[in-house]
């Protein structure tokens, strides 16, 4: 069974790839958008508290405050052990769907046939692989309904170092059995046979495998990166804008195993900045719409927040600027940029690392004002010490120089209310 591979801070992104069951369950059908988004939300708050850290500290997890997926939801502890860990917390519907009324404190507790089985069945997994873990299959319940359902199991620590908690996120929804199911087939069949015209309609099913969806099936890769990369001729900016934020959008969603699916979207934030160039109308429609100001000393920024949105991380935004800035100074075309960083030893980071030495090279080297004012001070006159002018207390800071014959001259005072003149006579009475 295929995993959520580990998550590596120092990546950029990664593939967010959900599992198959193993081959003791029945093959799951086609899941529904609908149905893997809440797995995918999870995934997504998860990634959230990552922060710096390796794993997410369990202190930021409060499973009753989500109100998304928190129903659906359970928390094991690990703390006491690995063969009998501990339920601190179980989610309402997840609680009713398996009929638990009374107590649950552990793993052993857990009803044979229960959907929760099915989600605690996996716990082991996380620890091995010390990364999230997606899988869906099919199962008759303690019911004896058949339930179609989906999971992830996803790491904690109370340390950053090693996985304690682990909180688990599963949905479902029980089938019609295969009877039923073909006696409503013939049933509507029989209707449409029976209808004026029916040699011209075909049958819409709006809750059958697949339905309204063009989506892969388990055991096949979810995350297609070799879809559509260009548009016509006739699109709109605000269509490539629109592609460069599917493209985005992606990415956030793979968060951090494998960096294709950010390249792309990189390359398409690319894409669209060579056809704002072209339309600059267009483009400066799109900033006033969503209220960003392109900034002369860093064009691309504004290309980039306009992708990835305004409120993205500006550490990666910054870096995403610097990668398109360095296709536009070397004259990328379309379609070019995703291949070139994944070609790109070390990839973004290391060209961002580059880019940044260079421009550091390249700068002018910023004149030394403490070494200019002391040159200043070496050769200035000496000044009367009646004309410099003092506090109320009669004080005054002034600057001295050793002359040749070994007397010192004033040769600068600080005015009377400089913020600094409080601070160095307190110095230097200490």
């Amino acid at each position: 069974m295929d995993t959520l591979r580990g998550h590596d801070v120092a990546n950029d992104q990664d593939d967010f790839d959900y599992a198959e069951e193993a081959a003791v369950e029945t093959p799951p059908r086609a899941i529904s958008t609908d149905e893997r988004r809440m797995q995918v939300r999870a995934y997504n708050y998860w990634a959230s508290l990552l922060g710096d850290r390796s794993l997410p500290s369990i202190e930021d997890l409060v499973p009753d405050e989500l109100e998304d997926f928190g129903p659906f939801s359970v928390l094991l502890d690990f703390s006491a052990g690995l063969e009998n860990p501990a339920i601190v917390y179980l989610g309402s519907a997840l609680r009713r769907e398996c009929e638990i009324e009374g107590p649950i404190t552990h793993i052993d507790d857990v009803p044979a046939r229960s959907l929760l089985s099915r989600l605690t069945d996996h716990y082991l997994q996380i620890v091995a692989n010390a990364a999230p873990i997606g899988f869906e299959a099919e199962f008759v319940n303690q019911r004896g309904s058949e339930i179609l359902y989906r999971g992830i199991l996803m790491p904690f620590s109370s340390n950053d170092e090693t996985i304690d908690f682990v909180f688990g996120v599963i949905n479902w929804k029980e089938l019609v059995s295969g009877e039923l199911a073909a006696t409503l087939r013939r049933e509507v069949d029989e209707a449409i046979r029976n209808a004026p015209a029916a040699q011209d309609v075909a049958p819409i099913w709006a809750d059958g495998p697949a339905a309204g969806e063009e989506e892969a099936l388990p055991g096949e890769e979810p995350l297609d990166l070799a879809g559509m990369e260009t548009l016509d001729d006739d699109a709109s900016l605000a269509d490539w804008l629109a592609l460069a934020r599917d493209g985005a959008e992606l990415a956030r969603t793979s968060e951090a195993r494998s960096h294709a699916a950010l390249y792309r979207a990189i390359g398409l934030a690319y894409d669209f900045a060579l056809v704002a160039r072209a339309l600059p109308d267009d483009y400066a429609d799109l900033l006033a719409d969503h209220g960003i100001k392109a900034q002369a000393r860093s064009p691309m920024t504004a290309i980039v927040k306009l992708v990835f949105g305004a409120t993205y991380d500006k550490t990666r935004l910054a870096e995403y600027a610097t990668a398109l800035d360095h296709g536009w100074a070397a004259g990328m075309g379309v379609g070019t940029l995703r291949d070139y960083l994944a070609g790109y030893a070390g990839g973004l980071k290391a060209l961002v690392r580059d880019e940044r030495a260079l421009k550091r090279a390249e700068s002018p080297a910023r004149p030394d004002r403490k070494a200019a004012a002391r040159a200043t001070l070496r050769e200035a006159p000496a000044l009367d010490p009646v004309a410099i002018p003092t506090d109320p207390d009669g004080l005054a800071v002034v600057v001295a120089r050793r002359e040749a014959d070994g007397s010192l001259a004033i040769v600068g005072a600080l005015q009377n209310g400089s913020a600094l003149g409080p601070r160095v006579i307190a110095a230097a009475v200490r």
